[in-house]
């Protein structure tokens, strides 16, 4: 009977104690009552257990028809272990109210302090803030911090970082008439064309923004780029809107970038029709002064007791605009929260096998449709969780088809990249079974005709 009794936390240690206390032997005798012609003899004839992803799977299934989904472009459908809708919606952290007094506020800023060591060691960086509003906000901030720093007004943005993050940037650096250089990527390979980047970099740019991976999933080769930046007295903003591949990729802090900005939805943080979202931004030691957002510190009380606090948001940052370093007041406490507790349960093992995962399973898609007539991969480069492909017909058409099969094919790319008009961009995760994959590409083959 024990081993029926598995998901309870007791030792045999404390069931002995327990039965000892009250008179029985063995956890068979609590059962004596009941005559032993109507006791199960055999185990029932039940299905092998189920993963928490399969179990709540088959659970939402039973609630009607789901679309297997194979998009992505910086909103991406990862699994979110129960253990975190259910931490997050304790009282005392069901608010993202900036906790001012730290008197009565130490869990909340513990918890952030934990986000901020977490995010140092996701991206390779020494020092984090107290989160902001989502990737494209973020970068954007950081290439407002670049400027700061250096004093410069020219930005060197690669067209492969996400189009809407661009757009964010843009519409930061409109108001402080700064110079934005595109620098294209490359058309057999989707990464930045680093030849026409060395040649636009000089005296005169403050940042050069890469993205990695980047919005085709292609990962950039970091490679030599930041000392080429730092030569010229610039610095290398790294930006990112999918976390989960840092679990198995260098992160930039060692490839020498500056600042680290991007989006954490990956971590633990359902779709939710859009948002919200979780800005992370990281950077230098040295840069800690300019960075925008809030900081939680460590420190220890008069009894020298392990205490935490707001530090270095100076109150000019609320009231006096010219003197801010950013005008974001707020941090995103609960959606920060879930990406604690998510790389908390999975740990850096756990972080390193999610990412093989969503790395082999697109690794199959990618050989699965390149097997169909008229289905190419774009890109030559090596990709995390996402590929484009390039087929035949109006890709707008073809994904349209597709949704009449419950399948959301992926992203039509020529809203974002006019000659990219017949192409999509896929997402693969560690969501999609190789069934789904087998599927997608079956029906993809019959929507193009």
């Amino acid at each position: 009977m024990e081993s029926y009794f598995r998901y309870i936390p007791h030792t045999k240690e404390d069931v002995r104690r327990m039965l000892e206390a009250i008179g029985v032997r063995s956890i068979e005798d609590l059962f004596g009552n009941i005559p032993q012609q109507q006791r199960l003899s055999k185990p029932l004839d039940l299905p092998g257990p189920l993963s928490e992803p399969d179990l709540l799977s088959h659970m939402e299934g039973l609630q009607g028809t789901l679309f297997s989904s194979f998009l992505g472009g910086g909103a991406y459908r990862h699994f979110i272990p129960s253990v975190i809708s259910h931490l997050v919606s304790r009282s005392e952290f069901y608010t993202a109210y900036t906790p001012y007094q730290p008197e009565i506020s130490q869990g909340t800023l513990q918890a952030i302090f934990e986000f901020q060591t977490l995010m140092c060691q996701l991206t390779g960086m020494e020092v984090s803030n107290a989160s902001m509003y989502d990737g494209a906000s973020s970068l954007a901030e950081a290439v407002s911090m670049a400027a700061r720093v250096t004093g410069r007004k020219k930005v060197l943005l690669s067209q492969a970082v996400h189009p809407e993050y661009r757009q964010v940037i843009r519409t930061y650096l409109d108001a402080e008439q700064q110079e934005i250089v595109p620098i294209p990527y490359l058309k057999g390979k989707g990464a930045t064309d680093e030849r026409v980047l060395a040649q636009c970099l000089d005296e005169d740019v403050s940042a050069v923004v890469i993205q990695s991976p980047n919005f085709f999933g292609v990962v950039e080769d970091f490679q030599g780029v930041a000392e080429k930046i730092h030569e010229k007295g610039g610095l290398m903003v790294a930006g990112f809107n999918e976390a989960i591949a840092y679990g198995m990729l260098r992160p930039p802090g060692e490839f020498g970038a500056d600042i680290v900005a991007g989006e954490g939805q990956s971590l633990g943080i359902p779709l939710s029709f859009g948002g919200p979202y979780l800005g992370i931004f990281t950077t230098r030691d040295k840069f800690i002064r300019n960075m925008p957002g809030r900081l939680v510190g460590e420190t220890v009380d008069l009894e020298g007791k392990r205490g935490f606090v707001l530090t270095l948001a100076t109150r000019e940052q609320h009231i006096r605009r010219e003197k801010a370093t950013s005008n974001i007041c707020t941090n995103e406490g609960l959606c920060a929260l879930m990406a604690t507790i998510f790389l908390s349960c999975l740990g850096k093992k756990g972080l390193r096998e999610l990412a093989l995962m969503n790395l082999s399973k697109v690794e199959y898609a990618k050989k699965t449709v390149s097997q169909i007539e008229d289905c190419k991969i774009a890109f030559s480069s090596p990709t995390f969780n996402e590929f484009v492909l390039e087929i035949r017909g109006n890709p707008e058409k073809v994904v349209k088809n597709m949704m009449t099969e419950e399948i959301l094919g992926g992203l039509d790319l020529v809203r974002f990249y006019p000659e990219l008009d017949h192409h999509l961009l896929v997402t693969v995760t560690e969501m999609n079974t190789k069934e789904e994959i087998d599927r997608w590409a079956e029906v993809l083959e019959k929507a193009m005709k």
